[in-house]
C-alpha cells in the first residue's frame, strides 16, 4: 500500500498546484508563499494550543535537521542531473554526434510547439497523471504476482498436508 499511498499523495499534491497555477492565474512563488503562510499560522494555533492545555510536544521541530551526507547526496544527485543534461546539449550543440543533434532538435521542435498550443502547467500535470498512473498499474502487477506467489505456497502447503494425511 506504500507505494499506491504514495501515488496518489502525489496525484492530490499535484492536483492542488495545478488548480492553483492554471485555475487561479497565480504564479508558482505565491503558490510556496501561500502553503508556508498556511503551514506557519497552523504551527503558531497548535503550539498556542498546547501551550495552554500543558500538553508537552515529545521532539521539537526546531531541532529537526538533516545530516551533512543527506545534504552532500541531495547536492550530488543534482549535480549529476544538471551535469548528464548540460553535456548531453554540448554534443548535440557542436554538431559531433548528428543523431543526437536531430533527436534534441526534433525534441525541442515538439516541446516548443506543444508550448504554443497547451500551458506548461498544464502539460506538467499531464506528464504527473501519466506518472502516478504507472506507479499504481505497476504496483498492482506486484501485488497479482505477490497473490498468485502466495496462492502457490499455499496450494504446495496443502499438497504437503494431504500427503502427510494419507499417511
Amino acid at each position: 500500500m506504500g507505494e499506491m499511498g504514495k501515488a496518489m499523495g502525489l496525484l492530490i499534491s499535484g492536483t492542488l498546484v495545478y488548480y492553483h497555477c492554471a485555475y487561479r492565474n497565480a504564479t508558482l512563488l505565491s503558490l510556496f508563499a501561500d502553503v508556508f503562510i498556511v503551514l506557519l499560522c497552523s504551527l503558531a494555533i497548535l503550539g498556542l494550543l498546547f501551550r495552554q492545555l500543558n500538553v508537552s510536544v515529545p521532539v521539537d521541530p526546531l531541532e529537526w535537521q538533516i545530516s551533512q551526507d543527506t545534504a552532500s547526496n541531495i547536492v550530488a544527485r543534482l549535480a549529476n542531473t544538471v551535469g548528464a543534461a548540460e553535456g548531453v546539449l554540448r554534443v548535440a550543440a557542436t554538431g559531433h554526434d548528428k543523431r543526437l543533434f536531430v533527436k534534441v532538435v526534433i525534441c525541442l521542435y515538439f516541446l516548443s510547439a506543444l508550448g504554443r498550443l497547451i500551458s506548461g502547467v498544464t502539460v506538467a500535470y499531464a506528464g504527473l497523471c501519466s506518472f502516478c498512473l504507472s506507479m499504481v498499474c505497476q504496483n498492482s502487477q506486484n501485488s497479482q504476482s505477490l497473490g498468485n506467489c502466495v496462492l502457490k505456497r499455499g496450494n504446495a502447503e496443502i499438497l504437503e498436508q494431504e500427503a502427510n494425511s494419507d499417511k
